[in-house]
């Protein structure tokens, strides 16, 4: 039975292969891959993150999404105070249908922070990302519909579709956004910006006879959050995309209770919140932050028809950041979902 939801999973990948990107739930925990605007867009002076994604692990490794990043700034001594440049680099890999497709990508990107401001708490941002990619389809481990016997996926898949037991497709990627963030005092900010990634519209070419173009992806995102208490602070966001002919919309927010507030530095807290993804799924979210690092972990409980073919379950998204920020540093607000 999984071996032929697997089948019904990657004919659904086929068909939008060229269409979607990965995506994450904890969208704000893989800012590089949301816009490259957010690039050096932290409170700090390095920014470390990663994120691990299992779309319906009870069926067999069927798609999952892992990433990291590094980002920093760079050129304080040449640019005014209230201006901020950041560097960063993205590694991200897709793997689908029981590992016989994988996408590998590797980005670096840069975005100028120009304040608005004499303090630099109002800022709009500018940043560019170049990416290369490369996809690998294993054609030995596809399985497909007359392969199914009485005694399950038995017949070997025929080289003479293929002619080689492995295709590949390398192309060179372009995406940029513009981004602005805002704080009126210390425990308040708001933020709007969109992106668009593939603007040149790269070309999949796996064999001689086939060839996609895979579609700019738009995103326009904004977020804010404000105290709502002492020590319990409210967080909002959503994200609007669109690719092709397909389009998401992902909005939620999560409250964040500082457990230790009379402590200066070493605070920890705990966010508790939960996300929606339209017509597809509910987010509940769980998030611990110890002084520099932030944990979060996500559950996709899917509401939509296709929870028919997954047997109710969703997919796990566990997240994590760590930013480096020396005590000499001036503290700035910046978008934290």
């Amino acid at each position: 039975m999984k071996n032929l939801l697997i089948l019904i999973l990657l004919t659904v990948l086929c068909n939008s292969l060229h269409a979607q990107d990965p995506h994450f739930s904890q969208f704000f925990s893989s800012p590089l891959t949301l816009n490259p605007a957010f690039t050096g867009k932290f409170d700090g002076a390095v920014r470390v993150t990663g994120d691990y994604r299992n779309q319906w692990p009870s069926i067999n490794n069927a798609f999952i999404t892992t990433t990291g990043s590094v980002d920093f700034h760079v050129g304080k001594k040449f640019i005014p105070n209230n201006d901020n440049w950041g560097v960063g680099a993205l590694f991200l890999n897709d793997n689908s249908a029981g590992g016989a497709v994988n996408f590998n990508y590797f980005s670096l990107s840069t975005a100028y922070h120009k304040g608005l401001d004499e303090d630099g708490f109002h800022q709009l941002s500018g940043g560019i990302q170049a990416t290369y990619a490369n996809m690998f389809i294993n054609t030995t481990s596809l399985k497909f519909e007359d392969q199914l016997t009485v005694n399950g996926f038995t017949n070997p898949v025929s080289q003479e579709n293929f002619g080689t037991a492995t295709l590949s497709s390398n192309y060179f990627d372009m995406n940029a956004g513009i981004l602005y963030s805002g704080s009126t005092n210390d425990r308040n900010n708001f933020y709007g910006g969109i992106s668009m990634y593939h603007i040149n519209k790269p070309t999949q070419k796996l064999t001689s006879a086939e060839s996609y173009v895979l579609n700019p992806r738009t995103t326009i995102h904004a977020g804010t959050y404000f105290a709502v208490g002492p020590a319990t602070t409210l967080h909002f966001s959503g994200i609007q995309t669109f690719q092709g002919g397909a389009s998401e919309t992902v909005i939620g927010g999560a409250f964040q209770f500082i457990t230790n507030p009379e402590e200066e530095v070493k605070q920890t807290s705990l966010y508790i919140g939960s996300w929606i993804r339209l017509k597809d799924a509910i987010i509940p979210y769980l998030g611990l932050e110890y002084n520099d690092v932030r944990l979060g972990i996500t559950y996709d409980v899917n509401t939509s028809s296709l929870k028919t073919a997954s047997n109710g379950n969703g997919g796990i998204e566990i997240s994590a950041m760590y930013i480096y920020r020396p005590s000499t540093d001036k503290p700035i607000n910046c978008p934290k979902f």
